[in-house]
């Protein structure tokens, strides 16, 4: 059995170098959180709100049934409804006294 043996050129094997520590910005705070961080280009989906606003002042019963029912919602204008940002979601609010309808928009 053969043993070949290095030795290390001048200076000491190994060196300690100081750490310093990482110095963050208030803008740069990393982001902690489970969800995924916000997307750099995000593609902000559109309702469509605009094709419905014909229906503003008709009754409720005149509102065409969607095929994607996820992506609507159709509550009274006094009704409680949850505070969630969906621009991808058309609302549509009525007059729970008369059954018109008030607005259509996105969110």
């Amino acid at each position: 059995m053969m043993t070949i043996g290095l030795a290390a050129c001048g200076g000491p094997v190994s060196q300690t170098l100081p750490v310093q520590p990482a110095v963050i910005s208030p803008t740069e705070r990393p982001y902690y959180s489970n969800a995924a961080p916000p997307a750099q280009n995000p593609v902000v989906a559109r309702c469509n709100a605009e094709e419905l606003q014909w229906l503003i002042g008709r009754q409720r019963s005149e509102i065409p049934v969607p095929v994607d029912v996820i992506n609507r919602r159709v509550t009274c204008t006094t009704c409680p409804v949850t505070e969630d940002h969906r621009p991808d979601r058309v609302n549509i609010f009525y007059d729970r006294q008369t059954g018109r309808i008030q607005s259509v928009s996105c969110g």
